[in-house]
């Protein structure tokens, strides 16, 4: 058996998720307590007790939804199961650095607290959208996304999550009226998502830029894990200048699609996806049917490792 662990991104919140597993967990306990030592932040109450409103603030989401998967991780390393790759969904590729090693947990959840702030903040005060399109081809999304920015409009390719699906952002009016030409040109379905941040794209360059401040006095460490960049897809090496990596990830395009390949030739069998929501368990099973799939994110029946 060969394991990808895979960590969300923003989306997949719900008040009280984790609560579950915080509660039967001692080892779940003592992340929570550690991480809001870090940060000096309730994360039970955070993650428990507040509004969907309040943990949809992208400055609480990223620290709540990294939280509740760094948990999960503690209870599987109790339980012995160890992951060969790992890869996440933007903010998951967080995670991702935390469990190979290469970001301490201290480091890391300071960085996520921060870039969570400047992503929710340093936004120009426009009206964005984004859209997840389905069953059309990236050339073709990538062209239809061409034409508007030459007319003048904003809208680009922000997540490709499989072969399948790809999701753009732009200006909230440009994502309405491509909704119809996507479906003209073939697209299966399209779907207008509930985030209005325009994620991964140039528009989010201030942020990117003030990151890159908060990156330069971080220690990065050796891998003991391999994993895979959300940027292109590939393996972080030795030679990665992974500050500009992970300022240049907030304004690039999420490249999963290159991760599930990846993760698939070299010879990854079994897929746990650790944390909030089925997402990337979703891209998995569409893009490789006969894989091994699971999603780690509450107790209860069914294929769950924390039964």
């Amino acid at each position: 058996m060969k394991i990808a662990f895979m960590f969300p991104g923003q989306g997949s919140q719900v008040v009280g998720m984790g609560k579950d597993i915080y509660d039967k967990y001692e080892e779940a306990r003592e992340v929570y307590k550690k991480v809001s030592d870090i940060l000096n932040i309730d994360m039970c109450k955070l993650c428990f007790e507040s509004t969907m409103e309040e943990l949809s603030k992208t400055e609480n989401t990223q620290i709540a939804i990294a939280t509740m998967s760094l948990s999960i991780l503690a209870v599987l390393e109790k339980k012995g199961i160890k992951a060969d790759i790992a890869t996440g969904l933007s903010l998951g590729e967080y995670v991702a650095l935390m469990y190979s090693g290469i970001l301490s947990i201290e480091d890391g959840m300071k960085l996520l607290k921060q870039r969570g702030y400047l992503m929710g903040n340093l936004v120009p005060d426009e009206k964005y959208a984004m859209a997840a399109v389905i069953g059309l081809e990236a050339s073709i999304v990538e062209e239809i996304c061409k034409q508007e920015m030459e007319k003048g409009k904003f809208l680009v390719p922000a997540n490709y999550n499989y072969s399948g699906q790809i999701v753009v952002s732009g200006n909230e009016d440009a994502v309405e009226e491509c909704m119809s030409i996507f479906k003209e040109k073939g697209a299966k379905k399209v779907i207008k998502l509930n985030t209005s941040g325009p994620f991964h794209t140039i528009k989010l360059q201030k942020a990117s830029e003030e990151f890159a401040k908060c990156l330069e006095n971080v220690k990065f460490n050796e891998p003991k894990v391999d994993v895979i960049k959300n940027i292109d897809g590939s393996i972080y090496s030795k030679e990665d200048n992974i500050k500009e990596i992970l300022a240049k990830h907030i304004i690039s395009p999420v490249r999963f699609d290159k991760a599930i390949k990846l993760m698939n030739d070299r010879g990854i069998d079994t897929y746990m996806e650790i944390g909030p929501g089925k997402a990337l368990s979703g891209f998995v099973k569409r893009e490789l049917p006969d894989a091994n799939v699971y999603t780690l994110g509450k107790l209860g029946p069914g294929p769950n490792f924390l039964i």
